[in-house]
C-alpha cells in the first residue's frame, strides 16, 4: 500500500460540511473517469455463453467452431512440448504463448493467404494457422538455424527478437503493397511492452501519414517481463492510435470469436484503402515471459487463478458442449492428435542435425560479394587446418 507522505504531514481536517464536500469531490472525480473505462469487444464469455455485439458480428459453421478448438488445442500442445524440451536442454530458450491461444489464433484465422505476418517471437499460433511446421520453429530455438523457414512460402516472417522493430518492417511493407496497387493487408504483432518502444511510434505515425494498410496486434499479456502495465502507460492501450489520426479497438484476448471478428473487419478496413487499425487484444501470459523467467517473484498467484477461470479453450470446450456440436469422441480424437504431435515435436528436435558452419557465407548479398568470397575462403582454410594436425 501506497502512502501519501504530503497528506501525512497536513493537519487532519474535521469532520462535518468539509468532509462531506471532500465526499462529494471524490464521488465527482470517479465519475469522471467512467467515460474513459475501456469498451471490451466480446462474442463470448469465459462461462462459454454468446453475446452479440453491435459492431462485430461473425457467423461460423459448427465444422469451423471446431476447427478453431482444434487450432488452439494443438498450439497449446506444442507450446508446451517446447518448454518441456527447453527444461531438458534441448533448446536455448522459449517464449510461451499459453493464455494467449485465442488471440493468435483468432487473428490468424482472419487472414487471407495473400496477406503479409510480421511477427515477433512468440506468434506460434499464428504461425500454425500460416501453415508452417511446428518443428521450423524450434531450429532458431535450438541454434541450429536462423529461422527454419522460407517467409516468401507462407507470408510469413521470421520471428523477430528485436522489441519492436517489426512494426517498422510491417509498415514499409504496408506502404509498398499500397503503391503497387494491391488489395491484400499487413498485420504486425507485437506485445504491451513493445508500444513504449520509439519504433512503435513511429510505425503508428509513418502508417497514418501514408494510409498503409496494416493491422498492428497488441498482445496485452499485462506484463511487460516484470513490468505491468500500469507503470507503462496512463490511458488504455488501444486509446494511443487516436494521438496518431487511425481508429483502435479493445478485444477479449481470450475470446478467439470476437478475436476473430475484429481482426477481420480491420483487415478489410485496410484492404479497402481506409489505413491501419490498432487492435488490443486484452489477453493475459499465463507462464514465465521466456524460461529465463521466474513470474512468481513478481506476480501473485491469485492473478493467475482469477485469469484461469477465463481460459480461452475451456470456454470454446463448453460452448461446444452446451450447443451440441460436439461429442466425447471428437474430444477424445483431439487428445490423441495432440499427443501425437507433441510425440514428432520431441522426435524431430532431438534429430535436427548440426548446421553447416559455412553457411554462415550463404545469403549475404543477393549476388555474392568479393569479401565475402575471400572471407569464406579464409575460414574454409583455417578449418581444413585442424584436419592436416590431426595426420
Amino acid at each position: 500500500m501506497t502512502v501519501d507522505s504530503t497528506a501525512a504531514r497536513k493537519p487532519r481536517r474535521s469532520s462535518g460540511a468539509s468532509g462531506a464536500a471532500a465526499k462529494r469531490a471524490g464521488a465527482k472525480k470517479a465519475t469522471a473517469k467512467a467515460p474513459d473505462e475501456p469498451q471490451l469487444v466480446q462474442l463470448l464469455t469465459p462461462e462459454g455463453e454468446r453475446v452479440t455485439h453491435p459492431d462485430y458480428e461473425i457467423d461460423l459453421s459448427a465444422d469451423e467452431l471446431r476447427g478453431l478448438y482444434r487450432d488452439m488445442v494443438l498450439t497449446r500442445r506444442f507450446d508446451a512440448e517446447a518448454t518441456s524440451l527447453q527444461r531438458q536442454g534441448e533448446l536455448g530458450l522459449w517464449a510461451s504463448l499459453l493464455g494467449q491461444e485465442a488471440a493468435q489464433i483468432g487473428s490468424g484465422r482472419a487472414l487471407r493467404d495473400d496477406d503479409y505476418v510480421f511477427p515477433t517471437y512468440r506468434e506460434h499460433g499464428v504461425a500454425w494457422c500460416r501453415g508452417v511446421d511446428p518443428t521450423n520453429l524450434l531450429g532458431m530455438f535450438r541454434g541450429v538455424n536462423h529461422g527454419g523457414w522460407d517467409p516468401n512460402s507462407n507470408n510469413f516472417h521470421l520471428y523477430t527478437i528485436v522489441i519492436g522493430s517489426q512494426t517498422l518492417h510491417a509498415t514499409g511493407y504496408a506502404m509498398g503493397v499500397a503503391k503497387d496497387g494491391a488489395d491484400s493487408a499487413v498485420i504486425a504483432y507485437f506485445g504491451d511492452g513493445a508500444s513504449s518502444q520509439g519504433d512503435v511510434a513511429e510505425s503508428f505515425t509513418f502508417s497514418a501519414v501514408y494510409n498503409a494498410p496494416v493491422v498492428f496486434f497488441c498482445q496485452n499479456n499485462q506484463w511487460a517481463i516484470s513490468e505491468p502495465t500500469e507503470k507503462q502507460m496512463r490511458v488504455p492501450l488501444y486509446q494511443r492510435a487516436q494521438g496518431f489520426g487511425f481508429p483502435g479497438v479493445r478485444v477479449d484476448g481470450n475470446d478467439v470469436l470476437a478475436c476473430l471478428a475484429v481482426t477481420r473487419s480491420a483487415l478489410e478496413r485496410a484492404r479497402r484503402g481506409e489505413g491501419p487499425t490498432l487492435v488490443e487484444a486484452f489477453t493475459y501470459r499465463m507462464g514465465a515471459h521466456t524460461t529465463t523467467d521466474d513470474p512468481t517473484r513478481y506476480r501473485a498467484d491469485e492473478e493467475r487463478e482469477a485469469w484461469e477461470a477465463k481460459d480461452p479453450i475451456l470456454r470454446v470446450r463448453t460452448y461446444l458442449e452446451k450447443e451440441g456440436l460436439a461429442d466425447a469422441a471428437f474430444f477424445e480424437e483431439m487428445e490423441a492428435e495432440s499427443e501425437a504431435l507433441g510425440k514428432r515435436v520431441r522426435e524431430v528436435v532431438r534429430s535436427m542435425p548440426d548446421p553447416d558452419t559455412m553457411a554462415i557465407f550463404e545469403n549475404v548479398y543477393a549476388d555474392g560479394h568479393a569479401l565475402v568470397d575471400e572471407e569464406r575462403a579464409q575460414f574454409a582454410a583455417y578449418r581444413a587446418s585442424f584436419a592436416e594436425e590431426g595426420k
